[in-house]
């Protein structure tokens, strides 16, 4: 295994330092205009400044033939080439509606050769900005120096954690039963996770700046070409923690032809032991279903106990999925396309397809997830209804 060399150090500091100025006065350029979605014709210096120090580097990387350096090395430099890539298609350095395949070639060559050494998708992910963005001095890697990006940052990994934290709680349950006595203690370090996720998402909600969120840091993540195919925006969501809850609590499931597509979509998206870890979830039965199965034992004092905790935890987690939805979502995406010129709806969203579809997507997400009363998609209600009804039974009988 190779070391580090020091072309890749040398160009892991420039993405943590002048390419971070780069971007930032660029930003700054782009948000003191009228037109604060215009990018063209502003800051051209800067921008060749950044195509070509950036294509210099990874030139010079790509000729060293610089792969073979275990997962994390690797990893780590696809994060910074995926970054330059993304800040490229931000400053419409590159535009793939333009393009049959990317200006960028080192990059593009780089990417994919590394993407598939590792299996992951050859562009900068979520984990490059947080679980995985390791820190220098204090400092971790950004696209710019703004206290919005920060904040945004290092709340999103605070709350990705979080959920993992949850996720972490309700694998452990499998082997041990949902009547092991243990089970109530890892339900209850779940909830707790959960709490802290709804906590998180509101320090967000209250301290974001959401013009500067969405003109100056949300560009960043839009979809760009690596080679000929466009690949699409890295998502906050693109982890195996958020659904492996959905899976194990039952809430969601992988036969649901639907959610099931959002699982294959986002699998080169996550970390190769997150992609094993919801692999195995997918096969596994859930707690739901095991409570439904347990339903006789309805007058056992651990089935009351358990279950309430049980239930207790699918509300909460459907509180994130609502918190997310209706505050995050609505404030920091809607909100300010509505406010946008309409010549650039049509390149607005990460994912791909145009807004409306994707609120609407989200919105039959955040429906599962809280087992909403739905007849168009399959959701647990009726089945959530079942269980509830089957604590209301023991309660009736007490004097």
């Amino acid at each position: 295994m190779k070391a580090n060399t020091a072309k890749t150090e040398i160009f892991d500091e420039w993405i943590r330092t002048r390419f971070v100025e780069l971007n930032s006065a660029l930003e700054d350029l782009y948000f003191a205009q009228a037109d604060r979605a215009n990018v063209a014709g502003v800051g051209e210096d800067l921008k060749v400044s950044l195509e070509q120090e950036g294509q210099a580097l990874i030139a010079a990387l790509l000729e060293e033939g610089n792969t073979d350096q275990g997962f994390d090395k690797a990893f780590d430099l696809l994060g910074n080439v995926g970054l330059y890539m993304a800040a490229c298609r931000r400053h419409e350095i590159t535009e793939p509606s333009r393009e049959t395949k990317s200006p960028l070639l080192e990059a593009s060559a780089l990417s994919l050769q590394i993407g598939a050494s590792i299996g992951v998708t050859p562009r900068f992910a979520t984990a490059h900005l947080t679980t995985h963005n390791r820190a220098v001095n204090g400092r971790y890697k950004r696209f710019t120096d703004l206290p919005a990006e920060k904040l945004f940052v290092e709340f999103n990994t605070r709350g990705i954690l979080a959920y993992k934290r949850a996720a972490d709680a309700l694998v452990k349950i499998q082997p041990l039963g949902i009547s092991h006595p243990l089970a109530h203690d890892l339900m209850n370090a779940a909830l707790v996770a959960l709490q802290q996720v709804i906590e998180s998402n509101k320090c967000l909600f209250e301290q974001l700046d959401a013009e500067r969120f969405f003109q100056c840091v949300r560009p960043y993540y839009k979809p760009y070409r690596v080679g000929s195919q466009i690949y699409r925006g890295a998502n906050a969501g693109d982890f195996a923690g958020i659904n492996v809850i959905d899976l194990l609590l039952g809430l969601c499931q992988g036969n649901d032809p639907s959610y099931g597509q959002l699982l294959v979509d986002k699998f080169l998206f996550m970390m190769p032991e997150d992609q094993q870890i919801l692999r195995d979830c997918m096969r596994r039965t859930s707690l739901l279903d095991y409570f439904l199965q347990a339903s006789e034992q309805h007058h056992e004092p651990w089935y009351q106990a358990n279950l309430k905790l049980f239930l207790e935890l699918c509300q909460v987690h459907g509180e994130t999925a609502t918190q997310h939805h209706n505050q995050l979502v609505d404030k920091y995406n809607t909100a300010p396309s509505a406010q946008m010129p309409e010549q650039y709806l049509d390149k607005l969203t990460a994912s791909g397809p145009p807004l409306p579809v994707l609120l609407a997507s989200l919105e039959k997400l955040r429906d599962r997830r809280t087992a909403a009363q739905r007849t168009d998609i399959p959701t647990r209600y009726h089945d959530i209804q079942r269980l509830t009804a089957s604590l209301e039974k023991i309660d009736d009988r007490k004097p």
